[in-house]
């Protein structure tokens, strides 16, 4: 992997693996610009004319955005550093510092957004299945997740037991569960609330 050190401090460079870099020469040209497809990161000066780096952060934040960040900076302070950390940045570095550091953070930069792009497309693939269900196979899911037996899931939903076995089934092969701990899994990661008996 190649990273092009910016000329100007005002620079914003993103970072796909393997792909090199892409200056920006302001925070709006990043914005306005296309986003990478693979694992990447930003690499932002906390001064840029416009939206200043931290702003920038926030806003990628704020519109479901966020990508790993190393900020450099050579005006720095600890409030500065904290707000950027706590926001997600992987690495706060005062200039001067080393290539190494800075490839050390790129690096940690990037895999961190490997393994967030890769849980991002299981929970993706998570929800195409849910989506696959019928109504009945989700109240019948919600159900079995928060703990009743099938004869008291029919009990609530007002059907046979045989159904609430066949809805069941046809619920586990539909989310590819291979146990109801697995399943308990799948509907935590959805966020699927567990209703009220």
């Amino acid at each position: 992997m190649t990273m092009r050190r910016c000329a100007r401090p005002s620079r914003i460079s993103w970072s796909p693996w393997g792909c090199g870099s892409r200056p920006a020469r302001a925070a709006q040209d990043f914005l306005r610009g296309p986003r990478p497809e693979g694992p990447s990161c930003l690499v932002l000066d906390v001064r840029l004319p416009g939206l200043s780096g931290l702003e920038l952060q926030q806003r990628l934040v704020e519109g479901d955005l966020a990508m790993p960040i190393i900020f450099i900076t050579g005006h720095g302070d600890i409030p500065m550093t904290v707000q950027a950390m706590k926001a997600g940045a992987v690495a706060f570095l005062p200039k001067p510092f080393r290539d190494q550091e800075l490839l050390d953070a790129i690096q940690q930069a990037l895999a961190r957004d490997r393994t967030a792009r890769e849980q991002r497309a299981q929970r993706e693939a998570l929800r195409r299945r849910y989506r696959t269900l019928t109504p009945r196979e989700r109240d019948v899911m919600a159900l079995v997740v928060a703990g009743l037996l099938n004869k008291q899931v029919a009990g609530e939903l007002g059907t046979s037991e045989a159904a609430v076995k066949v809805h069941r089934q046809h619920v586990m092969a539909k989310m590819g569960a291979g146990s109801l701990a697995a399943l308990v899994r799948m509907a935590d990661r959805l966020g699927i609330p567990t209703p009220p008996l």
